[in-house]
This record gives C-alpha cells, sequence and structure tokens, in this order.
C-alpha cells in the first residue's frame, strides 16, 4: 500500500513542512528499490527519519565546535588543533573527507563538494559515482542533485536496496541495518522509537 501524508506526519511529525513533497519521492522510490512490506517500510522510513532529521535536512551540517570536532573525529583533531577549523564548514570537510572515499587531497575540495547528501547521507566521490550509475544521474558532476526531495528519496531507497538492508529488514535484524548505515549504532533509541511508530502507523 502506498505511504499517505497522514501516516508519514504520524511516524515523523516533524516532517510536516515537507511532507507533501515527499510522499510522493518515497512512494516512488519504495517501489522502484522494492522496498514492499510493512516491516520494510517501517524500517526504512525510521531509519531515513533519523539520518535526515524527519526529512528536513538533506546537506551534513558540519557548523562543529572544537570541542565536537576533537570528540567526533578524535584522530584528525585534537583539542590544540580542532581551533582552528571551527565554525567553518567547508574547511571541516576538507580536512576530514579528504583523501579517502575516492575524494582528491584537502585541496581539491572534494570533501566539501561531495560532503554528504540526501535521506541517507550520500558521501564521497566514489559513492556519488556509484548512487549515479545505479540512479541513472550524473551525480558526480551535480552533486547538488541530491538536495531534490526526489533524487534524496531515489539515492536512499537505492543505497538501501544495494546494501541487502531489505533482506535484513525482513530478518528483523535492525541493529545490523543500524551498524550498516551508521557505522556503529548512534540514534539507535530515536531509530527505535520510530520503527516501532511506523509499524503501528503502517499495521
Amino acid at each position: 500500500m502506498p505511504l499517505t501524508e497522514q501516516q508519514l506526519l504520524q511516524i515523523l511529525p516533524n516532517a510536516r513542512p515537507v511532507a507533501g513533497v515527499f510522499v510522493p519521492a518515497l512512494n516512488r522510490a519504495m517501489v522502484r528499490w522494492k522496498i514492499d512490506s510493512r516491516v520494510r517500510q517501517a524500517e526504512f522510513l525510521a531509519q531515513v527519519g533519523h539520518e535526515s532529521g524527519q526529512l528536513r535536512s538533506l546537506v551534513e551540517n558540519l557548523n562543529y565546535s572544537a570541542e565536537a570536532l576533537a570528540r567526533t573525529w578524535p584522530n584528525r583533531f585534537t583539542p590544540q588543533t580542532a581551533g582552528a577549523y571551527a565554525r567553518q564548514p567547508e574547511k571541516i570537510a576538507n580536512k576530514v573527507y579528504g583523501g579517502r572515499m575516492g575524494n582528491g587531497p584537502d585541496a581539491s575540495g572534494d570533501g566539501w563538494r561531495f560532503r554528504g547528501r540526501g535521506l541517507l547521507q550520500v558521501t564521497g566521490r566514489s559513492n556519488y559515482r556509484a548512487a549515479g550509475e545505479g540512479l541513472g544521474l550524473p551525480l558526480e558532476a551535480q552533486p547538488e542533485l541530491l538536495e531534490q526531495a526526489e533524487h534524496a528519496a531515489q539515492s536512499a531507497a537505492w543505497w538501501w536496496a544495494a546494501h541487502g538492508l531489505n533482506d535484513l529488514a525482513d530478518k528483523g535484524d535492525f541493529l545490523t541495518i543500524t551498524k550498516r548505515i551508521n557505522g556503529g549504532t548512534n540514534g539507535l533509541e530515536d531509530r527505535q522509537a520510530l520503527y516501532e511508530r511506523a509499524l503501528k502507523v503502517l499495521a
């Protein structure tokens, strides 16, 4: 069954300003990538809801304080070095993402150009390239396309399917899904609460 705007707002109440745009985009993405059962949709909506601040944040926020930089990336910043980067999102992105994930070195600007975008935060030139190939979009040349609702939803659903998350959802393996998306368990409590709410709404 297609997701309705009323259902979406019951699951993600903070999405009200953008719900009308996202419901058709999410429905098209879920159909295309076979997120087509109650548990698959509940898992997907919970995870993208958490990752995107309930559909309101389609671009990674890198406006970190010095303290947050040292805490978030202890291998890249010390309390002594973080001050030179604090509250400078572009400089931070180039520092933390430069030279990895297919990005050129810090000075190339790739870290900023290919910072996290979309509902599941596609990050890094190589991941933009893969998503672009999967979706038939020129994402390497136009990374900002993932800031549009349609492409933000499609990129998330493509990534979900490409990483075997439909199968994990069928097994109820919420923890592994979270780790595969996040690399850890950040926000696990919020993700779990959204999932349980989605299961009830979609029943």
